[in-house]
């Protein structure tokens, strides 16, 4: 079985057994993480492995894999050879969900993941797209929801999550002290471990401000270490880390003990208390397995397509790992057995859902119209989408429309007859909810917007705004800050923008508080709230009005070098 699983371990003993007496009575635990799950509660494609096309033997394609019955199956399977498993996660197990779990406002993933036995996972920062208040009714349960439409249709009332969130590092502004808990202790087969959970510092800068008003998000080494001294005092056996910050590896998924890892998570472990024996990992969407400062570090790409695996040997006596072995498993639809409690609210969810899912909205110009960026940033989606956005908003005066690409979630895939697009695909590019904001900015203020674009140090670095027909500009990526953008190029409709007159412009409402560290933002004037127009439902209008809409053509913005 561990051959399908595709399980390639790397065993880092950590205690030499010559230099010790032997350990009373040592208990073997197994951890289970997983990291982005993004709400995918069916499986998916997983770009990682490639297996023959069961319709055409020659060709590759992508393996399904993840879900939460190959999940559960997976886990059922796992406990069943030792009961001393614990199951665990790494931030992002909602948020930027299918429609399937976000339109029912993530609740059958959280009933899943308690009914799975999820002990703890760290905060993500998409547990914040709804905001601080409606996190903590998904924590503690209710039905006192920011959208009452789709909160408690799923379960009535919604009974909250079993799991503990943990945050050590998310702190109200006024007390200093977290909001959720910081750390957890699981006792299992006589052993105790300790989690410490942590989001990335840095997620105030790619959250909608407006929820997270009453926070600060620390830096995230000294808020974990700063709980290190409670765990030993209350004799934990192992201390493991679940944060939501990860790298990247040239090695893969399944290389063992990888020394190559790059990104935040390499500099966060480097200033890790030395007591802390593994780190499960998150928010970079990547699969490795690799070891920094002996501390093994893993993450398990995305949805659910892999589950990070730590196998430890604890000695009781001593509060010591003897040993430990990590590994990435990958959720094989395949050959992994289906919990059959994980289709009963797979198929609920999609009972509820399906039929909006599948309402037909409108033809689109090809089968696909793809997210993905020219070498100036642009895609063609991200065109169709800012004009979406801008025809919403034309009754208000809004002549210039600006998109995030972090909220443009996938591609537009038409999945109906003739490239008709339904609800659920349009929804899957947009599946945040982000309601219409108009104001009005100077050409002034839209030159330091497009500057922002480069000179953020943090989440708005290099993130390329999508824009609408009629606006134009030329940037040099290899000019200094400030200037890389041509003042005399930026256009609206052939006529250069005056620095002086002033733009009725049109975004979501998560740039309009500073989103992405877009800040010139919050400096606009005449502010419009459109409470009851989501992004989705100005693309919906847009497809609709427009039988056969093709993405942009990509050339509103140009790099010069």
């Amino acid at each position: 079985m561990k051959r399908n699983l595709f399980l390639i371990g790397a065993a880092l003993t950590l205690s030499s057994c010559s230099m010790m007496s032997k350990p009373a009575d040592p208990v073997t635990v197994t951890v289970v993480g997983l990291n982005d799950f993004h709400g995918n509660l069916e499986a998916s494609n997983f770009s990682g492995v490639m297996v023959p096309d069961p319709k055409d033997p020659t060709k590759q394609i992508r393996l399904l894999a993840g879900g939460i019955e190959t999940i559960g199956g997976y886990l059922d399977q796992e406990r069943a050879k030792n009961p001393n498993l614990v199951f665990v996660g790494a931030g992002d197990v909602i948020g930027a969900s299918p429609i399937t779990s976000s339109l029912l406002r993530d609740e059958p993933t959280t009933i899943a993941m308690s009914k799975l036995g999820m002990k703890f996972s760290s905060l993500g920062n998409h547990e914040f797209d709804q905001g601080t208040k409606e996190l903590l009714r998904m924590q503690n349960g209710g039905c006192d929801s920011n959208d009452t439409a789709k909160a408690c249709k799923f379960e009535n009332p919604y009974p909250g999550a079993t799991f503990k969130w943990l945050g050590a590092n998310v702190v109200d502004k006024t007390t200093g002290e977290p909001v959720f808990a910081p750390y957890g202790v699981e006792e299992i087969g006589g052993a105790k471990i300790g989690f410490i959970g942590a989001d990335l510092k840095d997620a105030p800068s790619i959250v909608n401000p407006a929820g997270i008003t009453t926070l600060n998000f620390l830096d995230e080494a000294s808020s974990i270490n700063k709980y290190v001294p409670e765990l030993k005092k209350m004799n934990v056996d192992a201390i493991i880390v679940l944060i939501h910050q990860g790298g990247m590896s040239k090695d893969g998924f399944a290389a063992p003990a990888c020394g190559n890892l790059t990104g935040p998570i390499v500099d966060i472990v480097n200033k890790l208390d030395p007591a802390i024996n593994a780190v499960i990992s998150g928010h970079t969407h990547q699969g490795y397995n690799c070891v920094v400062k002996g501390i093994p570090v893993i993450q398990g790409d995305y949805y659910g397509h892999l589950l990070q695996r730590l196998d430890l040997t604890l000695d009781k006596a001593n509060h010591k790992v003897l040993a430990i072995s990590a590994a990435n498993v990958v959720m094989d639809t395949r050959t992994l057995p289906k919990d059959a409690a994980m289709t009963d609210i797979l198929t609920r969810a999609k009972t509820l859902t399906d039929a909006v899912k599948a309402t037909p909205v409108g033809t689109i110009g090809a089968t696909t119209i793809s997210r993905t960026n020219n070498a100036a940033g642009e895609s063609a989606l991200g065109d169709l989408i800012a004009d979406s956005q801008l025809a919403a908003t034309a009754d208000q005066g809004a002549v210039i429309a600006f998109m995030n690409p972090g909220g443009i979630r996938a591609d537009l895939i038409a999945s109906a007859a003739n490239n008709t697009a339904t609800f659920g695909d349009l929804f899957t590019v947009q599946p945040f909810g982000n309601t219409m904001v108009v104001m009005d900015l100077t050409g002034a203020q839209i030159k330091t917007l497009l500057e922002q674009q480069f000179d953020n140090p943090e989440a708005g670095s290099s993130r390329i705004l999508q824009v609408s027909k009629g606006f134009a500009y030329s940037y040099d990526s290899t000019a200094p800050k400030g200037s890389r953008v041509d003042a005399a190029s930026i256009k609206l409709n052939g006529e250069t923008l005056d620095p002086a007159k002033t733009y009725r412009v049109t975004m979501n409402a998560f740039l309009s508080t500073g989103g992405d560290n877009f800040l010139v933002f919050k400096d606009g004037t005449n502010v419009l709230q459109l409470p009851n127009l989501p992004d989705v439902d100005a693309f919906v209008a847009y497809v609709k009005a427009n039988p056969g809409v093709a993405g942009g053509a990509q050339d509103r913005i140009i790099k010069t070098k």
